[in-house]
């Protein structure tokens, strides 16, 4: 059965992939989609039966790969909680997508290419999530990172799209580069890249130290500081984040599948599945508690002024890791974990309800050019507003249970840092109510403005995104999204109502320490304390999301002038998030600028006039230039050979008369 689950989208991809010219579209849209959904209702069955019923862990070997040295690895599934929920995540959200993409795509003549990209992304995610060794951890991991670089960059005759492609795949290689230097030193110090005995010595290496850099460092913090650095990238966290809603650019159930529920929660998940490791570098706990905070909280204030209802989103996704990140930097893996599980189902359906509206508006995604769409597409706007109401946390949603535990979480840690956790995830909880209700109020409520923009332009604006472009306009005429795309909608949207209140208990509660048997580290102890904390604590999050949602309500539903008045009155702390904390400039200054100069340099003065000059191709240049003048000699009349043999005769005379005889 795990077999199955894991391979049944490669063989989806090699399909649709090698054979979709022949089978054509449709066949590839349905044996994809078919096979995932297989997927899906065994991945489902596998959570009931190792995580509910407690069958316990389990290795299914499937080849070995390789042996060099002291170095062995093999091609195995570890099964065990940790792997079965990642499992649902994956194939839940992937089979959906692929559903929906059915319509969302249906006019798009590379449909197989889209259809055997997805299936190779989701086949590169559960290799990821079900290795049973740090190496194939990261051919999982790379895999996802070349899916994500074809995926975004799909519609390839859009600029915009290329470059989105290529930022995401260069920043994730800053990561990587990270997370394999961090594999390198975990096999210099266990010997091993299996986890089962990585896991069995993490206790003892803790002890010993690592000389670097002319230091000697603890030997477990620096490798799971580096390994961290690959969870950055992969993650978006901050200062690695930047790539993350570029990717917006590729088609929306891109985003769904890539940027909300799979590909992102990689780093969240790595983190997890090496906890005993972690939990050994007390050091790097703080790290990831503190950047998963920072993240929180930044991601958030961006979210407050975006105008892209993908953006918003991006950014809302990129705020969530960082809550995920909290989590596992607390010490409370599975409380993160949850938060993971919870996740995937509201932020998949708040991105695939953004393509519906997309879809609706004839792919406009400016929300300015939106508005009274609520009589339009009501169904749509049901489930915006049913995806809404779990990631701002109102009570008995998904959300609500998972959010609320990772802000307990922060402020019952000992950890060193907690307190600005704990403050940093309070407070982005009320950005993040703002922000999403914003987002329902200018798409769903008020003046249909895009009424007005067709009124008064008589034509479409110029295209702003990939989509757009790809896509063209048509006359602005709202309108529901077909059944195909509809049907996902309304499964995740009973995911992202009832998954928190249906396993919180097995995720953090009584029979939680028996769930996470063999998953990961489930600290017993700390998860009581969270359940335990003030009164004030404990209604924090539900504070804040009140209030945020009021403010979102007065500023764009009471006082829709307030929000221009306000950022007219503060323009520069406007610009300021306007333009994402001018990251973009910073690096494009610091890093992006002296490396095209460098490079430049390297080009015109290293290749062009040293190597090209001096090297086989300036040896090869003279040659042919003194060849040119050696025929030049050779001109054929003989008055230019006797002149040439009466010089040499003088000089020969000159030379005598001059030396003397010998």
């Amino acid at each position: 059965m795990y077999s199955a689950i894991v391979f049944l989208p490669l063989f989806g991809f090699l399909i649709a992939g090698g054979l979709g010219r022949v089978i054509g579209a449709r066949a590839c849209e349905i044996v994809t989609t078919a096979f995932l959904m297989l997927a899906m209702v065994l991945s489902w069955i596998a959570f009931f039966q190792v995580g509910i019923a407690h069958q316990g862990a389990e290795t299914v070997d499937i080849a070995p790969w390789f042996i060099s040295g002291g170095l062995r690895v093999e091609w195995a599934l570890r099964i065990d909680t940790l792997t079965v929920v990642m499992l649902v995540v994956v194939n839940t959200v992937s089979a959906l997508v692929h559903l929906y993409s059915i319509g969302y795509m249906a006019e798009d003549p590379s449909r197989p290419r889209f259809f055997a990209y997805l299936s190779l992304f989701t086949f590169a995610m559960l290799m990821l999530v079900t290795a049973d060794n740090l190496v194939q951890m990261f051919f999982g991991w790379e895999g996802v990172g070349l899916a994500s670089y074809l995926l975004i960059g799909f519609w390839y005759d859009r600029p915009a799209a290329n470059a989105a492609a290529i930022k995401a795949f260069i920043v994730n290689r800053i990561g990587d580069f990270g997370f394999a230097l961090g594999i390198f030193l975990v096999f210099t110090l266990f010997g091993t890249v299996a986890l089962n005995d990585i896991f069995a010595r993490a206790p003892e290496v803790a002890k010993g130290t690592f000389h670097f850099l002319g230091y000697d460092w603890p030997a477990v913090t620096l490798a799971c500081l580096l390994l961290f650095m690959g969870a950055m990238g992969k993650s978006a966290q901050f200062l690695l984040h930047t790539w993350l809603p570029d990717a917006m650019e590729g088609p929306t159930p891109v985003s769904a599948l890539i940027h909300a529920a799979t590909m992102v929660t990689a780093g969240v998940f790595m983190v997890a599945r090496l906890s005993p490791l972690f939990e050994q570098a007390p050091f790097a706990q703080t790290a990831v508690l503190v950047i998963g905070a920072t993240t929180a909280f930044f991601a958030a204030t961006i979210g407050l002024v975006q105008n892209d209802i993908k953006r918003v989103i991006a950014y809302s996704t990129c705020s969530q890791l960082g809550y995920m990140f909290v989590g596992l930097g607390a010490g409370t893996y599975s409380i993160g974990i949850f938060h993971l599980f919870t996740h995937a189902f509201f932020k998949a359906l708040l991105f695939l309800g953004a393509g519906s509206v997309i879809t609706a508006m004839h792919h406009e995604q400016d929300m300015r050019k939106m508005g009274g769409l609520w009589k339009s597409i009501p169904f749509t706007g049901a489930m915006m507003v049913i995806g809404t109401l779990a990631l701002t946390g109102f009570p008995f949603t998904a959300g609500f249970y998972s959010k609320d535990a990772i802000i307990e979480a922060a402020y019952a840690s000992d950890r060193a840092g907690h307190v600005f956790a704990f403050l940093c995830t309070a407070f982005a909880a009320l950005l993040t109510a703002f922000y999403s209700w914003r987002l329902v109020f200018m798409t769903f409520a008020g003046t249909p403005h895009w009424a007005e923009a067709e009124a008064h332009a008589g034509t479409a604006v110029a295209p702003a995104s990939a989509e757009e472009e790809h896509h063209g306009h048509g006359p602005v005429e709202p309108h529901e999204s077909p059944l195909v795309m509809l049907v996902p909608l309304a499964l995740l949207a009973v995911g992202a109502l009832a998954a928190g209140l249906l396993f919180k208990g097995v995720f953090f509660g009584g029979a939680a320490e028996s769930f996470w048997n063999g998953g990961l580290v489930f600290e017993e102890a700390l998860v009581k304390k969270v359940e335990d904390v003030p009164f004030l604590v404990e209604h924090a999050a539900l504070i804040m999301m009140v209030i945020g949602s009021a403010l979102a309500y007065w500023f764009y539903v009471v006082n829709p002038s307030l929000p221009a008045r306000l950022a007219a009155a503060n323009p520069i702390l406007y610009r300021f998030l306007l333009n994402k904390w001018y990251f973009d400039e910073i690096y494009d200054f610091l890093i992006v600028r002296p490396t095209l100069a460098l490079a430049r340099f390297f080009w015109k003065e290293g290749d062009g006039r040293l190597i090209d000059g001096f090297g086989p191709d300036g040896v090869s240049a003279r040659v042919i230039d003194v060849a040119r003048g050696a025929v030049r000699l050779q001109s054929g009349y003989l008055y230019h050979y006797a002149f040439a043999m009466l010089i040499g005769v003088a000089g020969f005379i000159t030379y005598f008369i001059i030396m003397g005889a010998p």
